[in-house]
């Protein structure tokens, strides 16, 4: 068993996968599987618990309960005071679970198909509650009694420990099953044990906040040696790398930021945004950095390490280009050059707008040079490209990314909790750094401009995004607690 930590760099397999590999890992020992995947939750129950007097076991009807009803008979035979509801199955429980059900009887453990009532009252913050009610298959809306068990569970004084995921949330998504009201039902666990592979939903959405620390226990699984597909991979950690002595600014690469709306074009200046941008492509360790305002005036605000040029003198052909910071309406002018012309391009905000509304702009993005393209959308920008609503791209963020990346046949970059980078031929990453420090105007242009100075210095579309991501949310992850999150100064940490 081994602690999940947020670049653990881990495959995610989906609920398929994992019930596809399960009689293959059983027949790695004459156990039952269940019987093993039990004795974990158990240890780390003991783990994090260890004074604990009273754990409620809440078991569900389904192989996700069976793992609650191995775990209550270990601690029941290990000296602790347990008590189990196991709620009954309409069409009866599966053979492996009455199995259990059975051993947990012989052994002597309480069992009822209630809440413990006065019992669960008498806890404190010494015990333990262990939510064993629905696996990683839930993806219906929770039904009343349900909803009702996991009430009791949020009033359990001491932790909760969640097996495979916390009841509610969407194993795959990380949204909460069928619920809007964030305040109705989210059960926020202290601890979530993953059976043989963690699920995506875990590190996406609200089951970053949900899940408290995420703990696997492989059962014998090796991605190596079994045939069987991740969904996606955690995001690997940034490494920087050290620029050779012998370099000069010329081997580092050319960034153009293109964007910023003058004021006086259509009533809302946005230059800011392009300066960001330029600005993180400066730190990141480009080697010349130019910035093209639409609008043709040059700033004062803007670095003087960064060259201000308008974007007809550039030599897009060799240039890693950033398009659409601030950019506003004027972007749809020079949008159909940039996409044919630039070598390298991350495309952000009002350049992806402008891209939703135009099939030719798509055919013109459709054309460009293999892994010679990022797209940065949010969740909404997203929505607009697939033509749905933001939340269909929510309710499943791989899809999204993945039919996006398909569509337009580039590296996507899908913004937000559990930030997912996508390219065709390539299986999703899932980045696990960043927190909610990161939701405030800019960041999302300093990213733009770190994955435009990864791709200058000679990264693919997919390899410069996975980086820039991994080190944006890292540098948030370690801001210091006593200093607000900035965009500028975000900017100015990534050197």
């Amino acid at each position: 068993m081994q602690a999940l930590r947020p670049m653990s760099g881990w495959p995610l397999l989906d609920a398929d996968a994992v019930r596809q590999l399960e009689p293959q890992l059983q027949s790695l020992s004459p156990r039952p599987l269940m019987e093993r995947a039990g004795c974990a939750a158990a240890q780390l129950a003991m783990a994090i618990a260890p004074h604990a007097r009273r754990i409620w076991v809440a078991s569900g009807p389904g192989h996700n309960g069976g793992d609650g009803l191995e775990a209550a008979r270990f601690l029941h035979q290990w000296g602790k005071e347990v008590i189990v509801s196991f709620k009954p199955h309409p069409l009866g429980h599966p053979p492996q679970v009455k199995a259990s059900m059975l051993r947990a009887q012989e052994t002597g453990v309480r069992i009822q198909n209630e809440p413990p009532g006065r019992w669960l009252q008498q806890m404190d913050e010494r015990d333990l509650c262990i939510d064993a009610l629905l696996g990683i298959g839930a993806s219906r809306p929770l039904e009343q009694d349900i909803r009702d068990w996991v009430q009791h569970i949020r009033r359990c004084p001491g932790q909760v420990l969640a097996i495979d995921v916390p009841t509610g949330l969407n194993p795959r998504s990380g949204q909460w099953l069928g619920h809007e009201d964030l305040n109705d039902m989210p059960l926020h666990a202290h601890h979530t044990l993953c059976l043989i592979a963690a699920q995506a939903g875990l590190f996406m959405g609200h089951g970053r906040d949900a899940c408290g620390q995420i703990w696997l226990e492989d059962l014998g699984y090796r991605a190596e040696s079994f045939p069987v597909s991740p969904t996606a991979w955690l995001n690997a950690p940034y490494t920087p790398q050290p620029k050779q002595h012998a370099s000069h600014k010329g081997s580092h690469g050319d960034v153009a930021v293109i964007g910023g709306e003058a004021m006086a074009t259509h009533g809302m200046g946005m230059t800011g945004a392009a300066v960001l941008a330029a600005t993180a492509a400066l730190h990141a360790g480009a080697g010349r950095v130019f910035l093209s305002l639409l609008g043709g005036l040059a700033i004062d605000s803007a670095p003087h390490d960064v060259m201000q040029r308008p974007w007809t003198h550039l030599d897009l052909e060799k240039t890693a280009v950033v398009c659409g910071c601030g950019a506003g309406k004027s972007v749809i002018e020079v949008l159909p050059e940039v996409l044919k012309r630039s070598a390298r391009l991350v495309l952000d905000a009002d350049g992806l707008n402008a891209l939703a509304h135009d099939k030719a702009l798509q055919i013109l993005m459709r054309a460009r040079a293999k892994n010679s393209t990022v797209i940065t959308p949010h969740p909404l920008e997203a929505a607009r490209l697939l033509g749905t609503q933001t939340m269909d791209v929510q309710s499943d963020r791989l899809k999204a990314a993945q039919k996006l990346a398909a569509q337009l046949d580039c590296t996507v970059v899908l913004k937000g909790s559990g930030t997912v980078i996508a390219a065709p031929q390539c299986t999703p990453r899932i980045n696990p750094t960043g927190n909610g420090r990161l939701a405030t105007g800019g960041t999302g242009d300093v990213l733009a401009g770190l994955i435009g100075a990864r791709m200058a210095q000679g990264l693919s579309g997919f390899e410069a995004a996975c980086s820039a991501v991994a080190q944006h949310g890292q540098l948030a992850d370690d801001w210091p607690t006593d200093q607000a999150l900035t965009a500028s100064r975000l900017a100015q940490r990534l050197s």
